[in-house]
């Protein structure tokens, strides 16, 4: 079909008759290896790549060789599906076309596509891509090798999650709320009446910047904020209150590491975070390392992971108490004597870490939450300084943010301490105390810019009530979702395949997202739309093509410089590189200590069981609005320990009601044997019974359904 490799090889340079006269082998086809995957067993050649990858790279030992010389076949145990995170590669990787995708098989020939690159921004990965068009609407989603981000994989996530860009639920037009509802406007009406309401809250009106917004919109959405209507208050994440110096400090270029540095490290150390989850080709750029570098792989969490089993140490804290873990390792890394310790042993077991050594430092922005935030990124650079990071190429952190561009915003300006460049400007309220701000009366108006907080942050239940109490919210998002619903005015967003911009990998590399298909409807461009609104409200930036708008945000972040968009290329850069390159630190912490002290409550004394929650990979819109995904959407479940179920009476699978000042979430059981006993789990962002529905939970009460508390 003008996809097969193999096809190619013999048309150009073998015989041109076949010298076989056997019968050829014929078998049931297609057959479903997994709902996404069809193979059609009479193609295979048994070059044994799909079965390598499951064994060697993905490592979920699924596929397997069954039978026995002619007989002989790709499958799994019993037939099984064939169901991982990762197990779309196994499509590109064969090279005779007998393992396709459901969702692409027989929808097009190659003389009838387009192949332009972009970059995925279903999560903080951002993996290079090559989109495949048809008739102007993607089609399929294949990798686009980049050694230094993604090593030429993808997970099933991105590969085939760019349904919900055409999805029936997409946002075509402005909205506009006149008599209580939402009713489509032209855009001039849109852009006014949004120019008027803003006008009106001025500067009593706050931004939230979600992960899908590139560098330039958030710029221009602080912007909107501080120029326009002379507000302080903007933000883009979610509930994090770390000072903008300490972050600034953790991502610059002394301390930063590429994502490539993990292949030569000695040593990685993974804090607080599942890379499977919050970041899925991180998870295989570490099985490769220590499969075949010997890294030495050090995880410390509050949850298992995948990773745990091919970990040199495992070490466990309490839900919520990363912080405490942080400064006790800090403390021990740095020979410093920590006082009275709670996770002496657990700390002992990952804090032999040498300056001879190269280390990289993972962890998650989820670190973050709560009072104790400041401590943790203390923690973090006391770490970076005890193991001299600032000197040693091969060594450093990497940030897991909870969105996926939550780097890129942060350097961008949405941050309430701190403008483009982590330049000081006048401090304002962060996401959480922009919540309590609108809940209060204190705030009036709101800028949602990609963000959806009534799903993704916690405290949903104040969530709503702040968007019902807002006097006008302008909302900037692709779909109608949860919290677009309060909004007064409504502008359609660009999804990933239709934008051009730029984003920031966690490691600091640059990256373009180019444009692939047309703007479905009347969307526009989402930098567009700020501009006019900029100028609907008197501030006229001038701007009249893309390439404006970045380089007005690269004039304002000093560690931009010399980074135009031939620079960043196809491949991206790094511009902790281009800084060290250039004789330059970047922007620096003036007070790494500080906050050094830890609060929260104790992890052992305490009545009930303490919540924690973390993201799953499917529990997504984009998992939602891809048929094709739709199956891999988690229910809600509560990860306990045995001892735990043992003591409240509850077995795998009992159907549970979880309370915390007065409110619950109906979830099922599942006992995990490696979690610390006191701890429980639930998944944010599901699309029923979310865990952000329990009104700051800290400690909750468990009961069977229908028993009460």
């Amino acid at each position: 079909g003008g996809e097969c490799p193999l096809q190619d090889i013999a048309m150009g340079w073998g015989p041109g008759r076949s010298r076989v006269t056997d019968p050829k082998r014929h078998f049931q086809k297609p057959v479903p290896l997994s709902p996404l995957v069809r193979i059609d067993r009479e193609r295979c050649i048994l070059c044994y790549r799909c079965v390598r990858f499951s064994q060697e790279v993905a490592e979920d030992e699924q596929l397997q060789l069954l039978e026995r010389g002619d007989r002989t076949f790709v499958g799994t145990f019993d037939d099984r599906p064939y169901i991982a995170p990762f197990h779309g590669n196994i499509i590109e990787l064969c090279p005779v076309g007998a393992l396709t995708s459901e969702e692409y098989r027989f929808r097009a020939r190659p003389w009838d596509i387009e192949d332009a690159g972009t970059i995925c921004t279903l999560c903080p990965s951002q993996c290079n891509i090559r989109v495949t068009v048809r008739d102007e609407q993607v089609k399929r989603v294949l990798a686009r090798d980049n050694h230094e981000v993604d090593d030429g994989w993808l997970c099933d996530k991105g590969r085939f999650g760019f349904q919900m860009i055409h999805s029936d639920d997409r946002i075509t037009e402005p909205l506009v709320r006149t008599g209580g509802e939402l009713h489509p406007a032209s855009w001039t009406d849109a852009i006014a009446a949004a120019a008027k309401g803003l006008r009106g809250t001025g500067a009593a009106t706050a931004a939230l910047v979600g992960g899908q917004a590139s560098n330039e919109e958030g710029y221009l959405a602080q912007r909107i904020v501080r120029g326009a209507l002379g507000s302080p208050h903007v933000d883009s994440r979610r509930g994090s209150a770390v000072p903008a110096e300490s972050l600034a400090a953790l991502g610059g270029a002394a301390n930063s590491a590429a994502m490539s540095a993990i292949d030569r490290a000695d040593t990685a150390v993974v804090i607080g975070c599942d890379p499977l989850h919050e970041m899925p080709i991180l998870d295989l750029r570490l099985r490769k390392a220590v499969r075949r570098h010997g890294l030495r792989l050090l995880l410390a969490s509050d949850r298992p992971s995948s990773l745990d089993g091919g970990a040199e140490e495992t070490a466990r804290y309490a839900p919520r108490d990363g912080a405490r873990f942080l400064a006790e390792l800090a403390a021990a890394v740095a020979g410093e004597d920590g006082g009275e310790r709670t996770y002496g042993d657990e700390v002992d077991k990952i804090s032999d870490l040498g300056r001879e050594r190269d280390v990289v430092f993972i962890y998650s922005e989820r670190l973050f939450r709560g009072a104790a935030a400041p401590a943790a990124a203390a923690a973090l650079l006391r770490i970076a300084e005890a193991l001299g990071f600032g000197d040693r190429d091969g060594a450093g952190l990497i940030e897991v943010p909870e969105e996926t561009n939550g780097r890129g915003l942060r350097e961008a300006g949405c941050l309430p301490g701190a403008g483009p460049g982590f330049k000081p400007v006048e401090a304002g309220r962060d996401s959480a105390g922009i919540r309590d701000a609108l809940e209060a009366g204190e705030l009036g108006g709101l800028l949602l810019v990609e963000s959806n907080p009534l799903r993704d942050h916690p405290n949903g239940p104040d969530w709503a009530a702040a968007l019902q109490n807002a006097d006008f919210t302008v909302a900037v998002a692709a779909f109608l979702d949860e919290s677009a619903r309060h909004a007064d005015v409504v502008f359609p967003a660009q999804t990933y395949a239709e934008k051009d911009g730029v984003v920031t990998h966690p490691d600091g590399r640059l990256q373009r997202v180019r444009p692939n298909v047309p703007d479905p409807g009347s969307v526009r461009p989402v930098w567009q739309v700020i501009v006019e609104l900029l100028a609907a409200l008197g501030d006229e930036t001038g701007y009249q093509a893309y390439p404006d708008v970045w380089n007005g945000l690269a004039e304002e972040v000093d560690f931009y410089a010399g980074l135009d968009l031939a620079a960043i290329g196809g491949g991206g850069t790094r511009w902790p590189e281009h800084v060290k390159d250039s004789g330059g630190q970047g922007p620096t912490s003036t007070s790494q200590a500080a906050g050094s002290s830890t609060s929260g409550s104790d992890p052992v004394s305490q009545d009930g069981i303490r919540l924690g929650t973390y993201r799953d990979l499917w529990a997504d819109p984009t998992t939602e609005r891809s048929p094709a995904l739709r199956f891999l959407a988690p229910r809600q479940t509560l990860e306990i320990s045995p001892h735990d179920g043992e003591q409240l009476g509850l077995k795998n699978g009992d159907a549970v009601t979880v309370s915390s000042n007065g409110d619950s979430v109906e979830a099922r059981v599942a006992l995990r044997e490696r979690l610390r006993p006191g701890g429980a789990f639930l998944i944010e962002g599901t699309a029923e019974q979310n865990a952000n529905a329990l009104k700051g939970a800290e400690v909750v009460e468990i009961s069977k359904a229908g028993e009460g508390g």
